[in-house]
């Protein structure tokens, strides 16, 4: 075992191709049992989730469960179905998620509610979370069936958590970060920590795996979060400046709310509330986060959880699969620059 230190931001541009090419065989056959378990004899079901499914997601969760058993030194396949879980997992909550905030572009391309109506991707999305305790069932794990089970019911309390928060100012920093910790981070947890349970490793390791993932997971959003101010639709794989139309108070307009002048929260409440959602309303609002360093602070905090992930793994064994996860982190903190 090692205990090596690895600093966050060690490499100029990371990538994702490392991880890419570590799992790139047992990528294939979690795609295979995706394909074969998107299969219905009403064809809506394959035709609505292959939308989704195919546009262009880089798939990071159930990598990240393939890494985690290649860290471990686990070479057989139970490995395989928990990971297309994990995936079906996660398409299911964006079907949903795009429901519930009305989106109209996922990935650069229209959202499948768009395409065939809020009614059909909400049951389609109901199909995925049933294909994915199906498989949750027949990795024979009862334990990697709970912790699978508990993440999805703690993605649903993220998600009313944030659906019970939008247009909230008062909206805590605490409780942002629990929204994300739910909504995004309980799922990359459960994804890593699964492989130590079918490797059956030691409970230390479960964790370790586990803190990786949901640091991780909260890096991602918060980068996810401030790049929505400072980017665009072909970098964020939907509409700049939607969270802020929707109303949603992230990190970056937590900050820029409380930092700012009389005048620069006069604007916030307008815009929270609804008010001020015009595309020169937006130009402000990204021009009060960027005076009030909110997005730099949110890239900060960012790089702070990345760094808590990478040393999650202190005590893994050097070699492909940690540094894969580890430039997997960098990577994803990287995306804002």
């Amino acid at each position: 075992m090692s205990a090596t230190i690895h600093r966050l931001g060690s490499r100029p541009e990371p990538s994702l191709e490392p991880l890419l090419g570590l799992v790139a065989h047992d990528m294939n056959m979690v795609n295979a049992v995706i394909l074969d378990r998107m299969r219905s004899d009403i064809p809506l079901i394959p035709e609505l989730a292959g939308h989704l499914i195919a546009g262009g997601g880089k798939r990071m969760r159930p990598m990240l469960t393939l890494a985690s058993a290649q860290l471990l030194g686990f070479t057989g396949t139970r490995h395989h179905g928990l990971a297309a879980a994990v995936e079906f997992i996660h398409t299911a909550t964006l079907l949903h998620d795009d429901v519930v905030d009305s989106s109209d572009l996922r990935r650069g391309r229209r959202t499948a509610n768009i395409i065939w109506g809020n009614p059909a991707s909400v049951l389609v999305g109901d199909f995925l979370f049933s294909r994915s305790f199906e498989l949750m069932v027949e990795s024979g794990s009862l334990k990697a069936l709970k912790v699978l089970s508990n993440a999805s019911a703690v993605i649903a309390e993220g998600e009313v958590n944030q659906l019970t928060a939008v247009r909230r100012l008062d909206l805590s920093e605490q409780r942002y970060l629990d929204i994300i910790g739910a909504k995004t981070a309980a799922l990359f947890a459960a994804a890593c920590r699964i492989a130590a349970i079918v490797a059956e490793r030691p409970e230390t390791e479960e964790a370790a795996l586990d803190a990786y993932g949901r640091n991780l997971g909260i890096a991602f959003q918060l980068v996810d979060d401030a790049i929505d101010y400072v980017s665009d639709a072909t970098t964020m794989g939907k509409d700049a400046g939607d969270d802020f139309r929707e109303g949603k108070m992230t990190l970056p307009v937590i900050l820029a709310y409380a930092r700012g002048d009389e005048a620069a929260r006069g604007f916030w409440k307008e815009a929270i509330a609804g008010r001020r959602v015009a595309d020169e309303d937006f130009a402000e609002a990204v021009r009060l986060v960027q005076a009030s360093r909110a997005v730099d602070d949110t890239l900060a905090r960012a790089r702070h959880y990345g760094q808590r992930a990478i040393d999650a793994l202190g005590g893994f064994a050097n070699g492909a699969a940690k540094d894969a996860m580890v430039e997997a982190v960098e990577f994803a903190v990287a995306r804002a620059y």
